[in-house]
């Protein structure tokens, strides 16, 4: 029965179709695959989900190999939210993808840039489904020389030097999480992860398995750009193709929290987390310092997207501050950020697409009276930029709700102000958009020229989801609560 291999069709499907773009050789074609294939991963996301949702986890046995022995796809509470987040996304984007594309690619490498989505998208979808340490590497890697070369095939030539930043900074941190997971399987004879976690709290030689958890924790942080390992992340945000900016600024950091997550407090956990190690202290103080120094940075951003990109740094702050916290309210804010900031930052990298192949520019100084020429399209970063506020009815406040409870619980004081601070410091930079694209006087025609509707549309369905989830937590924040407490009794 075709529902039995969910799981191996959400890696599977994508895999197969970027071969097959290549062959055909044509960006319409692979448009067209590569965007069935997003709504195919996400109809597959939406059913595992939902089953795990009636009958727990699900394990999956690829080759019929059981675990521990063969490799394991397993979804579980975390996995299947991650899941879904990873491929609403990639069908949001991929309709908005065509005409954005078009303007910003050459047309003869059209078909490549879609392969390399294809493998993008396998290669995030198989982080978050795969119970094996390695196979997490592997899949690292496919998501990673895939999102290195779709950077370069930005129009920019800064577009290049962020890709190799980004791919030096990528294979240091691979790098690093490969030799954590080399230490782990020395001292425990396994790759599966569950397995793994079992084994772990036999072993009584504890100084290899700190080193290997420093190994993971440091690797991961350069994958997630926390503060201050994000350098790589500017350029790649900023230069990369519109359509890829989107993408990659809602779904490859999130991914690799989520690994962070799963190793923390599903491999490790508490035994040498929570009480042993000040690991949760330092991550708490890096996800402050980001939080507020990214916000800074953004403040004084000429550039639309840089603008953007310093913000997602400051917002990784948010969702790392959460785990750094170690409590239930902590860790649910942590795992609802990843989908609230994911749907949120990449509305906000759609609409900017738009604003630059109307104004041909994302310089602020260029965008006087924008919103005289395109309405629609500023409301709605507007709208978008509420949610990075975290204003009450946008999904932004539900996160920082939680971490205000979260912070109180655990009786860290700073925390609640260094949260309000990076809250104003965002509305101020939100609010430079809003005084050059309103308050000042047009410099050129003001003729209306909003952006194509196949690129305004699928942008405003986001926008939409950024208020929508902000009243209505059924599923942002019921899955994030019972991934957070499956993390925790995982820690124990």
């Amino acid at each position: 029965m075709i529902l039995d291999h969910l799981p191996a069709l959400q890696v599977v499907v994508p895999l197969l179709a970027a071969p097959l773009i290549v062959l055909l050789r044509s960006g319409r074609l692979g448009w067209l695959i590569a965007t069935a294939v997003s709504w195919t991963g996400l109809v597959v996301a939406v059913l595992l989900f939902l089953r795990v949702q009636d009958a727990g986890t699900i394990s999956y046995a690829m080759g019929s190999w059981a675990p521990p022995w063969g490799i394991e796809y397993r979804v579980d509470a975390l996995s299947s939210y991650v899941l879904v987040l990873v491929s609403l996304l990639a069908a949001v984007v991929l309709p908005y993808a065509r005409l954005s594309i078009a303007a910003e690619v050459p047309s003869d490498r059209h078909y490549l840039l879609y392969a390399m989505f294809a493998l993008c998208l396998c290669g995030l979808l198989g982080i978050a489904i795969t119970g094996d340490a390695f196979n997490v590497f592997v899949f690292l890697e496919i998501s990673s020389l895939s999102g290195y070369v779709l950077i370069a095939l930005g129009r920019d030539r800064r577009a290049l030097r962020s890709a190799f930043q980004y791919l030096i900074m990528g294979t240091i941190g691979a790098t690093f999480y490969v030799i954590g997971v080399g230490l782990l399987y020395l001292m425990t004879g396994t790759l599966n992860l569950a397995d793994m976690a079992t084994r772990l709290g036999a072993v009584q030689e504890v100084r290899p398995v700190l080193a290997a958890l420093a190994f993971i924790t440091v690797g991961l942080s350069l994958k997630i750009a926390l503060f201050p390992l994000h350098i790589w992340l500017p350029g790649a945000y900023a230069y990369a193709p519109s359509a890829v900016s989107a993408f990659m600024a809602g779904t490859v950091t999130k991914v690799s929290v989520y690994v962070l997550l799963r190793f923390m407090f599903g491999i490790f956990g508490v035994r040498l987390v929570l009480p042993g190690l000040p690991l949760l202290e330092i991550l708490t103080l890096l996800s402050a310092v980001a939080m507020v120094v990214a916000s800074l940075v953004a403040l004084l951003e000429r550039d639309l997207k840089r603008l953007l990109a310093y913000s997602s740094v400051a917002q990784i702050g948010y969702i790392t501050l959460g785990l750094g916290l170690g409590n239930v309210d902590g860790l649910t804010a942590s795992v609802v950020h990843l989908f609230n900031h994911g749907v949120t930052k990449t509305a906000l990298f759609m609409l900017v697409g738009g604003i630059a192949l109307r104004a041909g520019s994302c310089q602020l100084d260029a965008l006087a009276g924008l919103a005289r020429r395109m309405p629609v399209t500023c409301f709605g970063v507007v709208l978008a930029g509420l949610s990075l506020i975290g204003v009450p009815g946008t999904a932004g406040f539900i996160t920082k709700w939680h971490l205000v409870l979260s912070a109180l619980q655990a009786g860290q004081w700073w925390v609640v102000v260094v949260i309000a601070t990076s809250s104003l410091l965002a509305a101020a930079y939100v609010w430079r958009f809003v005084e050059v694209a309103y308050l000042r006087i047009p410099t050129g025609p003001v003729a209306r020229e909003e952006a194509p509707l196949s690129m305004l549309a699928p942008a405003w369905l986001l926008v939409a989801a950024c208020i929508y989830f902000g009243l209505d937590t059924s599923f942002s924040l019921a899955g994030a609560r019972d991934a957070a407490v499956m993390l925790l009794e995982g820690a124990r």
